[in-house]
């Protein structure tokens, strides 16, 4: 058992309602996007409201392996310094299980002039990353990775011309942002057009337009599958990042099971991204609806399923396939997890997930050891079950770094006390 794994933090149910103020950290997902995009933007550019932590990290390291400067005056800020153009790295790129940096390094490591590996932890390389290989080949961009996932290796020859690019998004919407933010750096308009008409987290794409537009890129789109990327390249600019809403989703949820108040600073609809959605579910608690179509929110479904735990009615999960290949099997983890606080409370049918509520769990004693899986989502949301219930054990609670570095201190903020190892 490594160092990590073998710690644990249970959480003692506070037995009052939470109340206090919890400022969210900056967006994760529009962090790693605005990082990217203003390191190929000539100039310098401020990036405030950033989320500092493991993801953010990785992708900051590998920005400076390619000859970009990045300053951080304090803990939410990142001041970068391009002039529109990466240089290869002397060493692979280490990116342990970031999957935004993964994948959208790897549509820009085609703009280098030299040879580009993008790698990661034992975690990423279980992640797939062929739909994103394929479509970069077809752009004449030579790349490969053996297994169909990372590491990937990119012999970039400083761009890559005008062309028309299809691309598989149904595993991940990742794949389509990626080739959208380096587009803009071609040497001609570049057409993205999906394969097909799933795509996970549609909105996540429109995430990715709003950073390129700030930045100065002009992309149209002519239908809902298809988007036409202008030569343009990036401008620097200032840049603020929004709170992180999938972080929002947890202290959503807590406010809803301890019947508090937790003021986050931030209304739920001054959010731009999909994740933000959850809100009005999360309110309807305990009358949670009897099916929840997960696929346009997808990293808000663990704090979902584990609400669910608690609920009036059972509820059931779907449109969550692409939870099998996040940071771990999400589907199997919650099914594992809660089956662990009560047999059969977590349910897989298919890649459905099937929760049978049971609203008089609230107040017992159930011993159960969380495997987070090394997933801070895993973690952070059976957390919310440690609110109801005694002796809910997080395993490996310092996972939790990777997108929320402050949370076991914001729930603590917020009267929430522990046993163990606390982070």
């Amino acid at each position: 058992m490594s160092e990590a794994t073998s710690q644990q933090l249970t959480i003692i149910p506070p037995g009052a309602p939470l109340r206090g103020k919890v400022v969210p950290p900056g967006s994760k997902s529009i962090t790693n996007r605005a990082l990217l995009v203003a390191a190929l933007a000539e100039g310098t550019s401020t990036l405030t409201g950033a989320l500092k932590s493991d993801d953010t990290r990785y992708m900051a390291e590998a920005l400076r392996a390619m000859g970009v400067a990045l300053e951080e005056p304090d803990a939410t800020t990142f001041v970068v310094t391009g002039d529109g153009r990466l240089r290869p790295p002397a060493a692979p790129l280490f990116l342990g299980n970031a999957g935004t940096a993964t994948r959208f390094l790897t549509a820009a490591a085609a703009l280098v002039d030299g040879r580009v590996v993008v790698d990661g932890d034992e975690h990423m390389r279980k992640r797939p990353i062929a739909p994103l290989v394929t479509a970069l080949r077809s752009l004449g961009v030579t790349a490969s990775a053996e297994t169909g996932c990372p590491p990937v290796t990119i012999e970039g020859q400083g761009g890559f011309a005008a062309g028309r690019v299809e691309v598989d998004g149904g595993l991940s919407s990742q794949y389509v942002s990626a080739l959208l933010m380096a587009a803009a750096c071609g040497r001609g308009p570049i057409e993205i057009a999906l394969t097909g008409k799933e795509i996970g987290a549609r909105g996540y794409i429109d995430l990715t337009l709003a950073v390129m537009a700030a930045f100065g890129a002009r992309i149209s789109q002519p239908d809902a599958s298809l988007w036409r990327v202008e030569p343009t390249g990036y401008r620097a600019a200032d840049f603020l990042v929004e709170p992180d809403a999938s972080a929002a989703t947890y202290l959503w949820a807590a406010e809803v099971l301890t019947g508090g108040a937790i003021d986050l600073g931030v209304q739920a609809s001054a959010f731009t991204q999909p994740d933000a959605r959850a809100h009005a579910l999360i309110a309807s608690f305990p009358h949670l609806p009897a099916v929840i179509n997960g696929s346009q929110m997808q990293d808000a479904v663990p704090t979902l399923a584990v609400l669910a735990a608690f609920n009036e009615t059972p509820v059931r999960f779907t449109g969550i396939a692409n939870l099998r290949v996040k940071e771990c099997d999400r589907v199997a983890a919650l099914a594992q997890g809660l089956s662990r606080i009560l047999p059969g409370l977590g349910i897989e049918e298919g890649d459905d997930l099937l929760i049978a509520s049971d609203p008089g769990l609230a107040g017992r004693t159930l011993p159960a050891q969380i495997d987070s899986f090394a997933d801070h989502r895993i973690a952070m949301s059976f957390a919310l079950a440690g609110l109801k219930l005694h002796g809910v054990t997080i395993l490996d609670p310092t996972c939790v770094a990777k997108t929320y570095p402050g949370y076991w201190r914001a729930l603590a903020s917020l009267g929430v006390k522990f046993e163990g190892d606390m982070p």
